[in-house]
């Protein structure tokens, strides 16, 4: 499934049949109404991260609609495998502890350390372009998978993208892709989530 990033007319009907999902951030703050299936990212990419205090405090805006979230992405550092997962325990355990299921964002090296995987529900693959195309990103993803933990993947903009991380078995993925000319660009990427999936040797 996609979570877009962007909230327009164009995809009304498919966020309202959760066949298209939305990807809210402290940012953009979407409201939910007519939202089946959404999920939060931290804003740390962008840089609008608002600290944890206010992060917890947002996501206590959207109580009524917890039941529908598939994951809360906890607060990372970009590219830094080891100082996200230094992080990591201490905002897990108070996502957790407010109701919410916890991703691991993935970031470059983190897949030759030791993930506290009892604390993770998802792994969130964020990290670099090189990282997240390369062997290192599958690497995690593979034992992501094999600890029963399901996968999303940002930064999602293309067909040929949104292929290569469905052949590895990835449940979601994001993007902006539809921030763009949404009129044009919703029909073709109902088309990536209904073309036959391939696997790939990773």
């Amino acid at each position: 499934m996609y979570l877009s990033g962007a909230k327009n007319m164009a995809i009304k009907d498919d966020l309202a049949a959760g066949t298209i999902g939305l990807l809210n951030t402290p940012a953009t703050s979407y409201t939910l109404d007519g939202v089946r299936v959404w999920a939060v990212d931290n804003g740390c990419f962008t840089g609008a991260y608002p600290g944890d205090d206010d992060y917890l405090g947002w996501l206590a805006r959207y109580d009524d609609h917890r039941a529908r979230c598939l994951f809360v992405a906890v607060p990372d550092v970009i590219g830094d495998g080891p100082a996200t997962l230094a992080n990591f325990p201490t905002m897990a355990g108070r996502i957790k502890a407010a109701g919410w299921p916890v991703a691991l964002v993935g970031q470059d090296g983190m897949e030759h350390l030791d993930v506290p995987w009892h604390l993770v529900d998802w792994l969130f693959v964020g990290g670099s372009t090189e990282w997240k195309m390369g062997h290192g990103a599958a690497a995690l993803i593979r034992q992501a998978q094999a600890h029963g933990k399901r996968v999303h993947v940002g930064r999602v903009n293309s067909a040929t993208r949104f292929a290569l991380f469905a052949g590895m078995g990835c449940d979601t993925a994001d993007g902006t892709y539809l921030a763009f000319g949404p009129d044009v660009n919703a029909p073709k990427l109902r088309s990536w989530m209904a073309a036959p999936v391939q696997g790939v040797v990773t």
